[in-house]
């Protein structure tokens, strides 16, 4: 392979999709560094280190380039080896390509197709509709965490605020009863959390989540098939006439929710309230003026998936290096986030940005976020219910950060009613 003619000044052996390294910090110096000397860098790994039998993977660091590989799928294939950059060491490949029901890892006309059928829940339309009771729901779990703090003011952020109303919106989106909330949360952490040796989860398990996600949606849909109500599921497998989702088809999407409306949107609640809790000038501006630009800057400044990854479908240049078809290729969206040429000031903090073209979302093309409005909705909804009735929280101490090689996760917040 030809590399570029710079090499960055970073450790022998050091890899973006250690989790072990994520687990402690986002590499935002390296990602300055490879921005710079090599924006796509060749990063060599053991094989079978990720899953994959091959010896690496190019790191795609800047704003432009990450776009780049986003909105051109005929280049770059989410199909291939699946848009997961690491999975474990122990995944088998007949494992890896079962995830290749799941829409995030289609390419078009397949994407397309399921795409088309899926988005009718997603109309702005339907997410204005889920508004009112989210916002009672956002205002309730603020009141809940109010009341049910510690003698000395102190809860956890992250599951007694952060992962309930998306768990709610998703199964408000799709009528799974509140009560079966908890399963959904307990069997989506499996899933994205095959990294972190606190869970105990192993590839069988999470794989075992999976498939118990998979028969309760299947499950649902064959319900609605046989006695249709005015939900979207409804919608997605029982339109006469439009296409429909069949119900594994169904089944995989809703593990689709589970990660990235569930997964995505908590860790950005969660970074959220960690960045107003330790930028106290913004949580003032916030409190008084509530911007409608909060959202997209929280989302930009936690960039809750650090990474996805595509493959190169013909050999081609990229950045000034010569990518070959097969190589897998690691789209940087933390990197990109922070790319200096894109955003005044990336380091600050700053909830009036605008304009703001993050990737937090994608870097647009077929797989940018079908649910971002209805992720938007959210993150300002808990924010100015949070502003109102929990005003005065403090930080009690550090995030505790999830291991994982593509997730931006925060497992636990401490705070105080102050």
């Amino acid at each position: 392979m030809k590399l570029p003619k710079d090499c960055p000044h970073l450790p022998a052996g050091f890899d973006f999709t250690d989790p072990d390294l994520l687990q402690t910090r986002i590499p935002h110096p390296e990602f300055a560094e490879m921005r710079t000397t090599a924006p796509v860098w060749w990063c060599a790994q053991p094989a079978g280190i990720s899953g994959f039998q091959d010896e690496g993977y190019w790191a795609v660091t800047r704003h432009a380039d990450v776009k780049h590989v986003s909105t051109h799928p005929e280049l770059f294939s989410s199909h291939t080896n699946t848009a997961v950059i690491r999975f474990n060491e122990s995944i088998s490949r007949d494992q890896i390509e079962v995830q290749k029901l799941i829409m995030l890892n289609m390419d078009p006309p397949e994407h397309t197709r399921v795409r088309q059928i899926v988005q009718r829940g997603f109309t702005p339309r339907a997410v204005r509709s889920l508004e009112a009771a989210l916002r009672s729901r956002a205002r309730a779990i603020a009141g809940a965490a109010l009341s049910g703090a510690k003698g000395d003011g102190s809860f956890d952020f992250v599951t007694s605020v952060a992962v309930e109303l998306p768990l709610q919106a998703i199964a408000e989106l799709i009528g799974v009863p509140q009560e079966d909330r908890a399963k959904i949360f307990d069997w989506s952490n499996k899933m994205a959390a095959y990294d972190d040796p606190e869970y105990a989860i192993t590839a069988e398990i999470g794989a075992e989540a999976a498939m118990e996600i998979v028969s309760y949606a299947m499950n649902l849909a064959a319900a609605r098939k046989e006695c249709p109500a005015k939900d979207i599921v409804s919608q997605l497998v029982a339109a006469e006439n439009q296409g429909n989702l069949s119900n594994d088809e169904f089944g995989f999407f809703v593990i689709l929710l589970a990660v990235a409306g569930n997964e995505t949107t908590r860790n950005a609640i969660s970074h959220g309230m960690h960045a107003f809790l330790t930028h106290p000038e913004q949580w003032e501006l916030y409190k008084r003026e509530r911007p409608t630009t909060t959202a997209e800057e929280i989302v930009r400044w936690a960039t809750p998936v650090v990474s996805f990854q595509r493959t190169a479908t013909q050999d081609l240049e990229l950045g000034g290096a010569q990518i070959r078809k097969g190589d897998r290729v690691g789209i940087f969206y933390s990197s990109a986030n922070n790319d200096p040429d894109v955003f005044d000031a990336p380091e600050r903090f700053d909830i009036t940005r605008d304009p703001n073209p993050h990737l937090g979302f994608g870097g647009g093309g077929p797989h940018f976020c079908l649910g971002k409005s209805l992720a938007v909705m959210e993150i300002n909804l808990i924010f100015n219910a949070i502003a109102d009735v929990l005003p005065g929280l403090r930080l009690v101490g550090d995030p505790r950060r999830l291991r994982s090689a593509w997730l931006n996760g925060i497992k636990e917040l401490q705070v105080s009613l102050g």
